[in-house]
């Protein structure tokens, strides 16, 4: 077994170290998302180093909320009274060859937790879109990547070690104890602070990713499944403004990208001659290789680089997930907004993800396609579409990501996800008098 206990993620980088510092890419004052939308509710926030802080500062404070890296577009992080930051929790703990799993700090980030295990032979199964996000908060939020045969960042998750109300550590396990794990997993931040995580690995793999442009409409709706299963990860960029698809994104394990090499069309699509940003007027220099370039998993599987500002920056997202079987319906649906939604639009993303058995997961029971929407940074229009967007989307039972904006009221969260009852009991048990709850899961799961 080999071991790498507490490897810490520094400001300095010593020669030779894979894991490199990040800068954050917001100020601390006052304390705001990373898009700059939201305002957080107090300025009282505590930055522990270790599970024993976690546990003295759960004992000590009435009320508090764990704070990610702060990319969530909506309030489910916020705290009135208190926020403990995980950004400090950011070690690997065990890296256990024998089980092929590593166990990590929660607060650690994909993009700094990545190259450690490329370097040891290691990968995870998939990355979302962006390399910047916390382990935990991306977990507890159901964040995902895309490819028909993956399951969202959560379902690589066989354990885990989780503060409750009382400042008692608890140690969850998918193989020990069954009955609860599937809940506590996508949390939503309800039970408690989560300060270790153990992910399932698997071997280290290359990639190649290539682009094509102006995919048209009626090929996708010919095609649907052929597309979307092209390569190990794909993702459809559109304004929804023509009868074509932007953009094609094809990420595939290198042995099989090589088919694409001399392919200039894919399904009516012409292959990108230079490398391109998902929105076509931003510079490509953040994005990850293209122009099936090989490169490790880690540097292919995300969309954008560590270490640049993400995607626009100034903007808010919105997302919703529908039946695979149904996609195509949905995204028609979608389509027909077409000149309503795409005014306020910087771009929409289309990605598929393997069905979980997750309670809270968007993809609980269900393969699903998340149609993603990246705004202008316009709250009062965009506040205006969500409802539109939600009504067109209701026939396919369509349910949001939970760090991302809707609208929806709670009972109509409540008819989606069926676990929800269960949940709330779980809930109970590890935080009885509410001290992680805010208005956010108050409102929107009705858990008071």
């Amino acid at each position: 077994m080999e071991r790498r206990p507490f490897i810490k993620l520094s400001s300095t980088v010593t020669a030779g170290s894979t894991l490199v510092p990040v800068t954050d890419w917001f100020s601390a004052d006052p304390l705001k998302n990373w898009a700059g939308n939201i305002t957080y509710s107090t300025s009282n926030v505590s930055y522990p180093g270790s599970t024993e802080e976690v546990k003295e500062l759960v004992r000590k404070l009435p009320k508090l909320k764990g704070l990610g890296t702060r990319h969530c577009f909506n309030r489910i992080a916020d705290s009135r009274e208190h926020l403990l930051s995980t950004r400090e929790l950011n070690k690997v703990v065990e890296l256990d060859a024998k089980a092929g799993t590593v166990t990590v700090e929660g607060g650690i980030k994909y993009g700094e937790l990545a190259p450690y295990l490329h370097e040891k032979g290691y990968a995870l199964p998939n990355l979302a879109s962006l390399p910047h996000i916390s382990v935990a908060g991306s977990v507890t939020t159901g964040t995902h990547g895309s490819g028909v045969a993956n399951g969202n960042l959560a379902t690589s998750v066989v354990a885990l070690e989780l503060v409750d109300a009382e400042g008692q550590v608890h140690q969850l396990s998918k193989e020990k104890d069954p009955d609860q794990f599937d809940g506590a997993v996508v949390g939503l931040g309800a039970l408690g602070i989560i300060t270790k995580v153990t992910l399932a690995l698997q071997p280290t793999f290359q990639m190649r990713q290539y682009v094509y442009e102006q995919l048209p409409m009626d090929q996708l709706k010919d095609n649907f499944e052929a597309i979307v299963s092209a390569g190990y990860s794909v993702s459809l960029f559109t304004d929804w403004r023509t009868d074509k698809v932007n953009e094609v994104w094809i990420k595939c394990r290198e042995e099989e990208g090589e088919r694409y090499a001399t392919k200039t069309d894919f399904y009516g699509a012409k292959a990108a001659t230079r490398h391109l940003h998902p929105i076509a007027e931003l510079s490509a220099e953040n994005c990850t290789e293209q122009m099936g370039v090989p490169g490790p998993w880690y540097e292919r599987l995300p969309h954008f680089k560590m270490g640049f500002t993400p995607s626009s920056g100034v903007e808010l997202q919105s997302e919703y997930f529908v039946p695979r079987q149904q996609a195509m319906e949905a995204i028609q649906a979608v389509a027909r907004l077409g000149k309503q939604v795409s005014p306020h639009l910087l771009i929409s993303e289309i990605r598929t993800i393997a069905a979980d058995t997750l309670w809270m997961s968007p993809c609980y029971g269900r393969p699903s396609v998340a149609i993603h929407f990246t705004w202008k940074q316009d709250w009062p229009a965009v506040s205006k579409l969500l409802p539109i967007i939600e009504k067109e989307l209701a026939p396919f039972g369509a349910r949001p990501h939970w760090g991302k904006l809707f609208t929806m009221a709670p009972d109509v969260l409540a008819a989606r996800y069926k676990r929800l009852r269960e949940f709330k009991k779980l809930v109970s048990q590890y935080d009885h008098q509410g001290k992680f709850r805010n208005e956010f899961l108050n409102t929107t799961l009705a858990l008071q």
